[in-house]
């Protein structure tokens, strides 16, 4: 297990749309981490979603919108400057060769990705490369965590109610239970597509956003 303590949270996503949900895990991840900020890093070509999603730009400008005013929240550009699909590996050695991340970073997680990790792109390098930050999903209980075979059995300690396990990798991976603000984009995109209101699921600025670019309608 990894003895460094992580500095920066990295928070990749489709982010389609950014909504109160997210900005509420990276707030909790990066308090009870003692983060220094999080990097939310908007997927250009989301490898494994294909429909319904909104123009790289527009996901952009929406996560701008919603992270401004907090100045431990930064958004980050890497994977949209990229050509080709957005796959967390190539993403992941770029910070690595970045001044000031590199060792530093914990990658930001659901517990429903976290047990996909074996159908993603390079997952073996993906967990050498970060400590991960698995938080908890309603559709999931915590517990399935002991089911993945990328933690080392017996590893685990517990402190401040926040569990740490060793990966395969010899890094850290961190479980943290966090308020659990039950939003789906998913549920989002289909208000939207049935004229309801999407009013306090995300940032005013969002919402207005949203309507005035006509997304997500048929």
């Amino acid at each position: 297990m990894s003895n460094h303590k992580p500095q920066i949270g990295i928070f990749g996503g489709t982010f389609n749309p950014i909504h109160f949900g997210h900005l509420r895990l990276a707030e909790e991840v990066r308090q009870r981490l003692s983060l220094k900020k999080i990097l939310f890093i908007p997927s250009s070509i989301p490898p494994l979603k294909k429909e319904d999603v909104a123009g790289a730009d527009d996901r952009l400008q929406m996560v701008k919108m919603a992270i401004k005013g907090n100045p431990c929240f930064e958004l980050s550009e890497i994977e949209l400057r990229r050509k080709g699909p957005s796959y967390t590996v190539y993403t992941l050695r770029e910070i690595e060769e970045t001044p000031g991340l590199g060792k530093g970073s914990v990658f930001i997680m659901g517990i429903d990705s976290f047990l996909e990790l074996t159908l993603w792109y390079r997952p073996e390098e993906v967990i050498r490369l970060t400590d991960i930050a698995v938080v908890n999903r309603p559709t999931h209980d915590i517990s399935e965590i002991y089911s993945s075979p990328y933690i080392v059995k017996g590893s685990e300690k517990t402190e401040k109610g926040i569990k740490r396990f060793e990966l395969t990798s010899g890094r850290t991976l961190y479980v943290l239970p966090v308020m659990g603000l039950n939003i789906s984009a998913s549920e989002i995109r289909n208000l939207i597509k049935k004229g309801g209101s999407i009013k306090y699921l995300l940032p005013e600025s969002v919402e207005s956003y949203i309507i005035s670019k006509g997304l997500y309608r048929d």
